[in-house]
């Protein structure tokens, strides 16, 4: 981990096997560390955004994984990169989850 301002902005890199060649070699997945309510806003404008993951997929609130510690949803932009928001902020993000599927069953 990096970090020029006390751990607020971090830059992780980790060592792996090379991928096949591919227009977006540079990098392979950048993550973005967001709150909770920011992660929900950012699942409430999925249809509005029309994004889809690195195969090809319409990227929806399903599609959100829950590492038990984290939530994290995967899209790609259209450049074909490979991008991540993930929030930590578990407890809260379940809650929220929670209403948010409660408002899109009303929907």
């Amino acid at each position: 981990m990096i970090s020029s301002d006390s751990g607020s902005t971090k830059l992780a890199l980790f060592q792996g096997a090379p991928q096949d060649p591919r227009e977006t070699a540079g990098f392979h997945l950048v993550a973005f560390r967001v709150g909770a309510a920011t992660f929900v806003e950012f699942l409430r404008r999925l249809p509005d955004l029309g994004l889809t993951d690195h195969r090809g997929r319409h990227v929806t609130a399903d599609l959100v994984v829950d590492h038990e510690r984290a939530y994290s949803i995967y899209f790609s932009d259209p450049f074909g990169h490979r991008l991540e928001l993930t929030t930590y902020a578990y407890d809260e993000t379940r809650a929220e989850l929670e209403r948010l599927s409660d408002w899109e069953s009303a929907s």
